[in-house]
């Protein structure tokens, strides 16, 4: 029997027709390049950034959203790949693959004697604008990763920064040449949330976009991705696994049509350790990422979750987090844009309750946490000083030592990962079998 290539992707952009959801955001897009627009795209570590451009730059993306892609050259790259980053180096890549997307007409002799120049500018382009719009065509760029264009480095200081950021607001907004090129941006934070101090005598550098977040998948599209599998059951225990990120929903979608692929039964055991350890780095990142203040709000989160879920008499006492996560709002909120946690209301609707959108990055959370020690926690007692009173750093600190020496009592993963233990049947059955 011949096997099945997998349909989930790890590692790496989904493919464009393999891509499920985010139809309000590419609809968005589509405007946006109609009125020759732009728009800034961001979201968290594998919230499938990458895979929304190469969504858009496919010509059959285009043809389902009534636009004629060949009035359009289609031009993506990531700002990673330029490396050291300048805006002379942007500019050049930018006029490089133009280059290869005209093969075969005259611009190409064009932008090749620009690009002899040592040093490429805006006013390279917006050269290059022109002659597209005598032609009556236009130009999209999508640029990827647009935050190393926003961290100085050893050829690219502040000033040359505030310099870029201003060429590319001026060659969209100013310039006549702008009417022929529609940009989208993607980025981790917010653009705002990011970049060099404003000038308050002039417009931020980034209000010519139309900012749109990437958020984890809603269940309809969990089970647009799921669907492959025949298992409905198995969705609401994915989700909670997932908490719908895409990057975890193609990895955990991978490890089961794989096993299932091969007539193997799977494990629940097996596949979350596996799970666990192939989503690691996904993790490690949206880690790496978070301030301190952030990092330890994450921890007293997932302390206070294992607090609930042992389900015995006192062992630890976490009592008045609330009263932390109250005076924490910003921080809060911006964990919860990323994706990584979520919050309800109580019934009198008086206050916030936070929880992980993913059980296995709260589970991954207390993992770090009982792998650190005294010398960590001292150091950590800074932080807890801006976070909360003598009486609850006690408490925490208590917290965490209980962790160190009482880790098996920690719930088994048959335990943690209830809903997928129910879920996963003796064995499964694929749609052609």
């Amino acid at each position: 029997m011949l096997r099945s290539p997998n349909p989930f992707v790890v590692g790496k952009p989904v493919p464009a027709e393999r891509f499920v959801g985010r139809e309000s955001e590419i609809a968005a897009a589509f405007d946006q390049i109609y009125n020759r627009s732009h728009i800034a795209v961001w979201g968290g570590s594998g919230m499938g950034k990458s895979s929304f451009l190469q969504k858009l730059e496919s010509p059959q993306t285009w043809v389902e959203h009534g636009l004629d892609a060949l009035k359009a050259v289609v031009v993506r790259f990531s700002c990673e790949g330029i490396t050291p980053f300048s805006s002379s180096a942007f500019w050049g890549e930018a006029l490089t693959l133009l280059k290869d997307k005209l093969e075969g007409e005259l611009e190409q002799a064009e932008i090749e004697a620009l690009l002899q120049k040592t040093e490429k500018t805006k006013d390279d382009l917006r050269q290059i604008l022109k002659v597209l719009g005598r032609k009556n065509k236009f130009l999209v760029l999508l640029i990827d990763d647009y935050d190393v264009a926003l961290n100085t480095n050893e050829y690219y200081d502040e000033k040359a920064m505030q310099k870029f950021l201003s060429e590319c607001r001026n060659l969209a907004v100013h310039s006549a040449e702008g009417q022929y090129l529609s940009t989208i941006v993607t980025s981790r934070e917010r653009l705002s949330e990011s970049g060099p101090q404003l000038n308050p005598n002039a417009s931020p550098w980034y209000n010519h976009y139309l900012f749109l977040q990437l958020k984890p998948f809603n269940n309809l599209e969990i089970d647009q991705i799921l669907k492959i599998l025949r298992i409905p059951d198995l969705r609401e225990a994915i989700r909670e696994t997932t908490g719908g990120h895409p990057a975890l929903l193609q990895i955990a979608g991978f490890l089961l049509y794989r096993d299932l692929e091969t007539a193997n039964a799977p494990s629940m055991e097996a596949f979350v350790k596996e799970f666990e350890s192939t989503s690691q780095p996904i993790f490690q990142d949206i880690w790496k990422r978070c301030s301190e203040n952030e990092q330890t709000l994450l921890m007293l989160m997932a302390l206070s979750a294992l607090k609930g879920r042992l389900h015995q008499q006192r062992q630890f006492d976490v009592s008045g987090i609330e009263f932390i996560f109250s005076q924490k709002e910003r921080e809060l909120s911006k964990l919860e844009e990323q994706g990584i946690i979520n919050h309800t209301s109580n019934e009198e609707k008086t206050k916030n309750i936070y929880f992980f959108t993913s059980s296995t990055m709260e589970r991954w959370v207390i993992q770090e946490l009982w792998q650190t020690d005294e010398k960590w926690l001292d150091a950590r007692q800074k932080v807890f000083l801006n976070l909360m009173s003598k009486e609850q750093r006690e408490k925490i600190n208590k917290s965490i030592q209980w962790l160190w020496n009482n880790r098996k009592e920690l719930p088994s993963v048959l335990e943690w990962f209830g809903k997928l233990a129910t879920a996963f049947p003796k064995g499964f059955i694929l749609p052609n079998s």
